[in-house]
């Protein structure tokens, strides 16, 4: 981790739950000057430790209350393989995350959908046609008991 101290670990955990906190507010919570936060806001933006600020949706009042895990097995580990399969994967909007993994599989990928009707959709229009794949294999979780896009700092 780059050079943060404490002050800037508060900025930050402070920031990954209220993205959309006003700099006087964030100046408070972490008790420093309304300037002195944004410059040290300002300072982690430039340095890359703040990548972006996003919206996170519900997923439920979106109707893609399912999450779905699958990993996939390729046929072949040669660049070209990989570099196909990875180029695909990305044109494939109802994928969340896509991992190279050590272990059984090649690739895990996350997909939020609405129901089992729905990810046979995907699997029938995307997943079946991508490139290099020898085997699939999907789970759907039960229940999610902790999710979070936090950090710890």
């Amino acid at each position: 981790m780059q050079d943060i101290d404490d002050t800037d670990r508060r900025i930050l955990t402070v920031l990954q739950s209220s993205g959309r906190i006003s700099n006087a507010d964030l100046a408070e919570r972490v008790h420093l000057s309304a300037s002195a936060c944004h410059r040290r806001v300002h300072r982690l933006e430039a340095e890359g430790i703040i990548d972006r600020y996003v919206a996170l949706l519900n997923r439920r009042a979106l109707d893609r209350q399912t999450i779905v895990f699958v990993e996939i097995t390729l046929s072949a580990q040669a660049d070209s393989v990989l570099d196909a399969f990875e180029r695909e994967i990305a044109l494939i909007p109802d994928v969340l995350e896509c991992h190279l993994m050590a272990g059984t599989a090649d690739y895990l990928l996350k997909l939020a959908v609405r129901d089992t009707e729905d990810f046979a959709r995907i699997h029938r229009r995307y997943l079946s046609r991508l490139p290099g794949v020898a085997q699939m294999h999907s789970s759907f979780a039960l229940k999610t008991v902790r999710e979070t896009t936090a950090l710890p700092v």
